[in-house]
């Protein structure tokens, strides 16, 4: 099944890569890539950007720091639910100065890593290794210790 990311800026090689890449190579079942948007001149036209590339009919979970907590079990879930019910997924990542309105209008779910501030780089990383600890939740692999 697969999974999407969009997000704005590249990565550059560098510890955050790294990363993303062990997380990306571990992942069998929830098979996830990354769809990586130019910077804009503002947070308006990344988000334009960021509406055309996702599917239409896709369940949007957009990373935002006014976003609700969700602990790692019911994220799992809610993972293994959509997919279950046959929806694409789909994560968003804004650019330095955070999503438009626009796209938190659009999100499905909104989601953030706590209540600090992280920098976008490494928000993808925390993303991939939730990822793959959801998926290792669903199959009942011990990696995630409770």
């Amino acid at each position: 099944m697969a999974v999407k990311v969009h997000a704005i800026g590249r990565l550059k090689r560098g510890p955050e890569t790294e990363l993303v890449e062990r997380y990306t190579k571990r992942l069998k079942r929830l098979k996830t890539t990354i769809r990586e948007l130019p910077e804009g001149a503002s947070k308006e036209q990344e988000g334009d950007a960021l509406l055309a590339s996702l599917p239409p009919q896709a369940f949007i979970l957009a990373l935002d720091e006014r976003g609700e907590d969700m602990a790692s079990v019911p994220f799992a879930r809610l993972l293994g639910d959509q997919l279950d019910q046959g929806r694409e997924l789909a994560f968003v990542i804004g650019g330095a100065d955070g999503l438009s309105d626009a796209v938190r209008k659009r999100a499905n779910i909104l989601l953030r890593f706590g209540s600090m501030t992280w920098p976008h780089q490494i928000v993808r990383g925390l993303l991939f290794e939730q990822i793959y600890r959801a998926e290792t939740i669903l199959l009942g692999h011990p990696y995630h210790r409770v």
